[in-house]
């Protein structure tokens, strides 16, 4: 029989979706699962976008520029002004998702076996990319003590190599929720002009930020325009995860160059998807202003329900819409499992995702999960429950 792949059979699995299987088998036996276990809004997609799609009167669904089309383009360039960043739209490649954006930067920076370090946890499939581009990643560890804090700048010089080519963050976070200060972009950006790196920034929760706190973008950091590289989507600012439509923002000219050579190759990003997206950028801010409100209220409501829970230690935090939750067992991927297949109070569970496949380093985070706060705040306040209950009973 041929033989799959080395890359293929290191693909990692996705630690959010390989637990579906148990969840459709536990409605088959009549249980309720709240699914805490992945970052899909329940917040409505503004009508705006949608109406958009609806008026539509194309004759031929063709396709756009491989770079998106031009009003597009020039549209998001607006919003970037509007939120104190300087950029044209001759500095913006559409892409089919925030994912595609990531593997283009990926392409277009890095070579077979070069390095970009992140700090970790972080959004899971940053390891799949980087399996998919042949790049190794490498660990500089945030803890749960210091709320997922970025680590000690001495941490990451030690960890820069003539393989080292990109240092990678989200900010907001996934998985974390953590917000970087200015301070701390200030010292990334401090050090990738001296080891002359890139600094490439995942903003897809720009919107979602807490407590009176500000976003800074590595984009309005003044020295920093050859190195900085922001990956954007839509899927979580609208709502709109369906859509597929990210971009890659940068006015390092080479790296849109080369990137739009990735793009051409595979075609163009979806035009209808488009349309609704360009539309998107029309949405009120008062859109904005009442999602946020509601994301306070649900992340307060989890993280008062899992402290009051013993044995169990949470970061708190102050962006997107998840937390890093430490529980008190030695596996929660058997944890997780185990909720599906042989638990239920009153014939309800939970579904989360273990925390384990958020770092690349290997036994860390085993006894951690993810929630994401996507339901509404009497669904989050029982799952807390059937997580507290779950707890009192699960042997190891």
């Amino acid at each position: 029989m041929p033989n799959i792949s080395k890359k293929g059979i290191d693909m990692p699995e996705s630690p959010i979706r390989k637990l579906v299987p148990f969840a459709e088998e536990a409605h088959k036996k009549g249980k309720t699962v709240y699914y805490l276990n992945i970052g899909q809004p329940d917040i409505k997609t503004p009508k705006v976008a949608l109406d958009a799609i609806k008026a539509s009167t194309l004759d031929i669904l063709a396709y756009s520029r491989s770079e998106g089309s031009e009003t597009y383009r020039k549209k998001i360039a607006g919003y970037y002004e509007r939120n104190s960043i300087d950029v044209s739209h001759n500095d913006i490649i559409v892409t089919t998702g925030g994912s595609e954006a990531l593997l283009f930067t990926f392409g277009s920076i890095m070579d077979q076996d070069d390095e970009i370090i992140i700090p970790e946890p972080f959004y899971a499939n940053y390891n799949g990319f980087s399996t998919a581009s042949g790049i190794n990643i490498v660990p500089v560890i945030s803890k749960i003590e210091n709320n997922f804090a970025l680590p000690p700048i001495e941490e990451f010089e030690k960890l820069i190599t003539p393989k080292t080519k990109a240092i990678l963050i989200c900010n907001p976070g996934n998985p974390t929720g953590y917000l970087y200060s200015k301070e701390e972009i200030k010292k990334l950006a401090a050090i990738v002009k001296k080891h002359d790196l890139f600094l490439i920034a995942d903003e897809v929760y720009r919107e979602f930020v807490y407590d009176g706190i500000s976003h800074y973008s590595i984009l309005e950091e003044s020295g920093l325009e050859e190195h900085a590289i922001v990956i954007d989507s839509v899927s979580k600012r609208y709502s709109m995860c369906g859509a597929r439509i990210g971009y890659l923002v940068s006015k390092n000219k080479a790296v849109i160059s080369t990137a739009l050579k990735f793009a051409q190759a595979r075609l163009s990003p979806p035009t209808l998807a488009q349309i609704a997206s360009e539309a998107a950028l029309d949405t009120p801010q008062s859109y904005f202003d009442d999602v946020k409100e509601e994301y306070v209220k649900r992340r307060n409501t989890l993280i008062e329900g899992l402290e009051s829970i013993p044995g169990v230690k949470v970061a708190k935090p102050n962006g997107a819409f998840y937390c890093i939750a430490e529980l008190p067992v030695k596996n929660s991927d058997d944890f997780a499992r185990w909720l599906l297949e042989s638990f239920d109070h009153e014939n309800e569970t939970v579904m989360v995702a273990p925390a384990a496949g958020f770092y690349s380093t290997p036994n860390v985070g085993l006894n951690q999960i993810r929630i994401a706060y996507v339901l509404k705040e009497d669904s989050l306040k029982i799952a807390i429950k059937i997580l507290a209950e779950a707890l009192k009973v699960y042997k190891d």
